[in-house]
């Protein structure tokens, strides 16, 4: 059984994160998407379809077309997580701002 890809490994590869970059600022066709980056046309293929498959990347068939966009509704898990660790480290460099203002 093949285990479902999340978002988070989508997102660890550099290759990925400039596709979704990409794709934040205008909908591309894939061979547009594939024109911007220096590899093989399989390549691009498979950053395609792990994107796809953790729902960063949508594809809409458009005549002979595949039209991509990103979902950023996909990113909302990553956020929530990086949330925890927002709060954590604002209230930690708080604590330290407080017993540096009292050694003042």
């Amino acid at each position: 059984m093949k285990a479902r890809r999340d978002v988070f490994q989508a997102i660890a590869d550099p290759t990925r994160r400039a596709i979704i970059g990409l794709l934040a600022k205008q909908t591309q066709t894939l061979n547009t998407v594939a024109e911007n980056f220096n590899m093989s046309q399989p390549a691009i293929s498979k950053h395609m379809r792990i994107l796809t498959e953790c729902g960063l990347v949508l594809i809409v068939k458009q005549g002979r077309e595949r039209h991509c966009s990103a979902n950023f509704k996909a990113l909302e898990e990553v956020a929530q997580w990086a949330e925890q660790y927002r709060s954590f480290w604002n209230n930690r460099l708080d604590t330290l701002e407080n017993l540096l203002n009292e050694a003042d």
